[in-house]
């Protein structure tokens, strides 16, 4: 009986806005004719031949002859794809070798490679394949039913049965042990370098190190020190910080100096001077009694300094002290003289605050007018446009003074006082409920930072004391001795003296405070015992 003629089935395009697949000039055989062979597949079967590569497919697959055929549809396309013009050299290399093996293989692992998987690798698939099939249970008695169909199960089991693929791999290929030198972390431990053959003119900063530091898990950063650096970079440092601090200061005193130079800085001067007059009570000139008081405050805070600096940096202690009623608690010997002194210190301050407050000294340093303030500030203004404010102290301190010598003795003292006690092994340790309210970590951060206000301080008054009259203002705080005539004030040198004098104490107890001398001095409290 007469057919129309078959025409192919066409799909959608290979390529985005492209042709449907196959072109339309292709000779590929009509899988959706109504008119299909009469003599059902086994005749199709016939028709293609024997040594048809579906024929052959069907055979190794373990498929019977009872089985539905593949349409020629998918054979034209395959035979399309292979004979595309488009595809590159490796593409058409990779093609070809998936038309000779039945597994299609992938781009190359390495640039310049074989196309993976390798042709051994993928003989083996098309083998699993077959042998999958034939154990898949498929016999001769099986349903027709249509090839798409069989294509979509086929590939379901196999990713449901297969183990996982690499992402590079083809359909049908089996799994490839990774390389040693591509197994993860075979690059941990890079080869060491080698020895530098010059001279090394370049030195590992701070940023190396805290690389370094991070590299070993849980170890804290290390601060920088002072033998991290050569001579010349440290040369450097203080020459360029020395620069901007001399930068700084110019451009404060230039700053001052406009601010009392413009009409508003000049009135706000005459109004507040730098100072207020004290009560009429108040007494006149500086006893003997508080130049010792001052001599010794000296003292002890030198040594203090001295010693806690000693006890924040030692490692090591050279030697330790312990209570004879107590020999558990042991203590260093820097220690031990720390609190010595500081027991002193408090004790020369005790008498200071008492006799300030009997003889009516008290007025001098202690604030009695609000006007204290703005007369600080213009104190302050006076200072930094080098135009010393006028110095009386025989009589009275300005405002800044009185702020400065208020803030030392009423703030910072007490405050060293009741954090070293914490921080001391006076404080009771099983006192839980006083512990919770005073915690050390408190202590700690108090202790320190007022040791480095009494510094600062020491530093700034001592420098404005030579700066601004050295003769004069050495004779009230040394000897006790007033302006009574100028011309012979000027030319007298007892405070130098004595000054020059309380230098050289101090120089003397700085060197002595070691431990063959403080050792028999220990020994006389307590039980000391040595490395």
């Amino acid at each position: 009986m007469a057919s129309t003629p078959r025409t192919p089935r066409r799909g959608l395009p290979r390529v985005p806005g492209g042709e449907p697949w196959p072109p339309a000039g292709s000779d590929a055989p009509s899988t959706s004719s109504p008119h299909a062979d009469a003599d059902g597949p086994a005749a199709a079967v016939e028709k293609r031949g024997a040594g048809s590569p579906a024929a052959d497919a069907n055979s190794s697959t373990g498929i019977g002859s009872e089985a539905p055929s593949r349409p020629d549809s998918v054979h034209a396309s395959e035979s399309v794809e292979l004979a595309s013009p488009s595809l590159g050299p490796e593409q058409q290399s990779v093609t070809s070798d998936a038309a000779a093996t039945g597994v299609r293989r992938g781009l190359p692992r390495e640039p310049g490679g074989e196309p993976w998987p390798p042709a051994s690798g993928a003989a083996s698939g098309v083998r699993s394949a077959s042998d999958s099939g034939v154990r898949s249970g498929i016999g001769s008695e099986a349903p027709s039913r249509p090839d798409p169909v069989h294509a979509s199960e086929s590939a379901g089991a196999s990713a449901a049965t297969a183990p996982a693929e690499p992402a590079d791999g083809a359909i049908g290929a089996t799994s490839v042990p990774v390389p040693p030198a591509e197994a993860p972390g075979a690059l941990a431990h890079p080869a060491p370098r080698p020895p530098l053959t010059v001279a090394r003119t370049v030195w590992p900063g701070a940023a190396a190190r805290r690389s370094a530091t991070r590299a070993v898990p849980g170890a804290k950063p290390r601060a920088a020190a002072l033998g991290d650096y050569s001579p010349v970079q440290l040369l450097g440092s203080t020459a360029v910080l020395g620069v901007f601090a001399l930068a700084l200061v110019g451009i404060v005193v230039l700053l001052a100096r406009f601010v009392l130079a413009i009409g508003p800085g000049r009135e706000f001067l005459a109004a507040f001077p730098g100072e207020y007059h004290l009560p009429a009570s108040a007494p006149v000139g500086l006893p003997a009694w508080l130049n010792w008081s001052h001599f010794l405050n000296s003292f002890f805070l030198l040594l203090i300094i001295r010693t806690g600096w000693q006890v924040r940096r030692e490692k090591r202690p050279s030697a330790f002290w312990s209570p004879r009623n107590n020999k558990k608690r042991r203590i260093s010997l820097a220690l031990w003289f720390h609190q010595a002194l500081d027991i002193l210190w408090m004790a020369n301050g005790v008498v200071f605050v008492v006799l300030l407050f009997v003889t009516g000294q008290w007025m001098r340093i202690v604030p009695t007018s609000w006007e204290v303030f703005p007369n600080a500030l213009s104190a302050a203004l006076q200072y930094a446009s080098l135009d010393w404010p006028t110095e009386n102290g025989w009589v009275n301190y300005n405002s800044l003074q009185q702020l400065s010598y208020f803030a030392i003795t009423f703030v910072a003292a007490p405050l060293a006082i009741v954090s070293g006690v914490r921080l001391s092994g006076v404080w009771p340790k099983n006192a839980e409920k006083l512990n919770r309210l005073y915690p050390v970590e408190w202590a700690r951060k108090v202790h320190f930072p007022t040791m480095l206000f009494f510094v600062a301080f020491i530093i700034v008054h001592v420098a404005l004391v030579l700066a601004t009259g050295a003769l004069r203002n050495l004779n009230h705080m040394y000897a006790a001795r007033g302006a009574v005539d100028p011309e012979a004030f000027v030319s007298d040198p007892t405070g130098l003296l004595i000054f020059a004098a309380s230098l050289v104490v101090m120089a003397a107890a700085w060197v002595a405070a070691r431990p063959a001398v403080l050792v028999p001095i220990a020994r006389l409290f307590g039980e000391v015992k040595q490395r």
